[in-house]
């Protein structure tokens, strides 16, 4: 079974921004403006994206 991928970009910042929507972000892999991760599809991932979703970008990948 193949798995979908996503790609998450950070597009806004953290400063401001509560501790667990920080500790959502590094749980992302993301620290930086623009800086960009690929995850697999997953109900958590699913979860966390839709916490910050103020801040990120997603795309597909294909």
């Amino acid at each position: 079974m193949v798995s979908k991928k996503v790609k998450v970009t950070q597009v806004r910042s953290s400063i401001r921004r509560t501790d667990k929507q920080k500790a959502t972000l590094i749980g992302l892999g993301l620290r930086k403006i623009g800086q960009s991760r690929e995850h697999d599809l997953t109900p958590q991932i699913v979860g966390m994206i839709d916490k910050v979703s103020f801040l990120v970008k997603v795309e597909d990948v294909k």
